[in-house]
């Protein structure tokens, strides 16, 4: 290994890295990004995953589902993000309609996120029915991080946003697909609002990491949407969400108090004027 490489390896977090975090029982802090600003801010702070989410489809564009977004939209979002991370992790998700029933357009999808954006490895939604597009897209020597439970992409499927694989035959299939996309290669899996007894039996049955969002507290790490734990969106509160700010308040204070002193003629003041 080169000296270069020893370097790198000494202050990025890699796919590996994760991995030794799950070894040694060190949890994975994870947050998504979708711009310069917020990803530099997460990855000054020490944020362990940066995930370039397709939920920017609802939180950036304001759209009920994660649905519209295109694969375009996710490479300026991604490209937007890895620009400003030294440290941290980026995996960008591949958008609805990139991958689902066509192997060879899920490797082109992947192949145009790691070239035009620079980030570090995708996120594919599904089990055992895309695991032909995993293992191609693992042979081109992307990684691949997979995503269980709820699927948003999947909500007209599904029909609801409730918890899932409370159901005996759905936990097994769950169950089943973490350990196929294990053994397909993937080097983490997302699992979202399931039952924390489930999330704890996935974990304890994997080598690799298991990152959860509504999956209980005995998963290898977890993950929230920025916007959600910051408070800027206040319309989102389910039982998993801790807010850890209250932006929404704080920046509609701000902006009042912009507006105020704008029409008090008050904004500039002789101090900030040339």
């Amino acid at each position: 290994m080169s000296s270069v490489e020893g370097n790198i390896g000494s202050r990025v977090v890699t796919t590996r890295t994760l991995v030794e975090m799950k070894q040694r029982g060190e949890k994975i802090s994870m947050l998504t990004a979708y711009d310069y600003s917020f990803a530099s801010i997460l990855d000054k702070a020490g944020i362990d995953v940066i995930l370039v989410g397709d939920s920017a489809s609802n939180v950036m564009a304001g759209h009920v589902t994660t649905l519209p977004i295109t694969l375009d939209q996710m490479i300026y979002h991604a490209a937007s993000v890895q620009r400003a991370v030294k440290r941290s992790l980026v995996v960008c998700d591949l958008p609805f309609g990139s991958y689902q029933g066509n192997s060879r357009e899920a490797l082109n999808s992947a192949i145009r996120i790691m070239k035009e954006t620079g980030c570090s490895a995708v996120k594919i939604e599904g089990g055992q029915e895309i695991i032909e597009s995993v293992t191609r897209i693992l042979s081109a020597g992307i990684p691949v991080m997979g995503h269980l439970g709820l699927t948003p992409q999947s909500i007209n499927k599904f029909g609801t946003y409730a918890v899932r694989a409370q159901e005996k035959l759905e936990a097994e299939k769950l169950v089943e697909d973490a350990i196929a996309l294990e053994e397909a290669g993937c080097f983490g899996i997302v699992l979202e609002k399931i039952p924390a007894a489930l999330g704890i039996k996935v974990a304890r049955n994997l080598k690799i990491p298991v990152i959860g969002i509504g999956a209980g507290g005995g998963v290898d790490g977890q993950v929230l949407v920025l916007h959600d734990m910051l408070g800027i969106n206040k319309n989102f509160s389910p039982r998993f969400l801790r807010r850890y700010h209250n932006l929404f308040d704080e920046i509609t204070g701000a902006v009042s108090s912009y507006i105020a002193d704008v029409k008090a003629c008050d904004f500039p003041n002789q101090s900030e004027q040339y």
